[in-house]
């Protein structure tokens, strides 16, 4: 078996930045935007903050997507003879799709919020009275969306982690035994 260290740290690194960012701008920027001076300014701050966070979310992404792609087709026979592999890598896949899916659509209901720079909000994802309603409707959205990727991908490093465990000597030889005999 070859050395995977840089794909591994590609997907290890760009799941860890998709995972911390999207937690952190859900736990503080969402919230710290509403404690600007009006509600002009909210909509300011939560807009600059996204439109900073979205390439490196965007790099990260991609490190990930590539680190998994070069790690998948390093470890195709494992797929094939040891039982369990292939189960963990279509989960893993799976939560990668949803994953995927929440974060564009976080994004394109992201922009409709931009798309007003100065849109009056009380937080991230909190609208006010004099918030549009189409931006309303986003962030109610996005009220949800902002846990869901977060937990989607924060899925994703445990079931990372199972698929490290997964490589073990002991685990290996378990798994090619277990399918041997099935």
């Amino acid at each position: 078996m070859s050395r995977n260290t840089v794909s591994r740290s590609l997907h290890d690194l760009g799941l860890a930045a998709w995972f911390g960012g999207t937690l952190a701008n859900a736990v503080a920027l969402n919230t710290a935007a509403g404690e600007a001076a009006d509600s002009a300014g909210t909509g300011r701050v939560t807009n600059v903050g996204w439109d900073r966070w979205t390439p490196v979310n965007a790099t990260a992404i991609a490190a990930y997507l590539a680190g998994s792609g070069v790690q998948l087709v390093g470890n195709v026979e494992r797929l094939k003879v040891q039982q369990g592999v292939a189960t963990m890598s279509l989960v893993k896949t799976s939560l990668s799709v949803a994953a995927l899916a929440a974060t564009g659509y976080s994004r394109l209901l992201g922009r409709r919020v931009a798309a007003q720079r100065d849109v009056p909000i009380e937080s991230g994802t909190q609208s006010g009275t004099t918030t549009p309603q189409d931006v309303a409707a986003a962030q109610r959205q996005l009220r949800v969306l902002q846990w869901v990727v977060p937990a989607l991908t924060g899925a994703l490093v445990v079931v990372s982690a199972f698929a490290g465990e997964q490589q073990r000597p002991t685990e290996v030889k378990k798994g090619m035994l277990r399918r041997l005999a099935s």
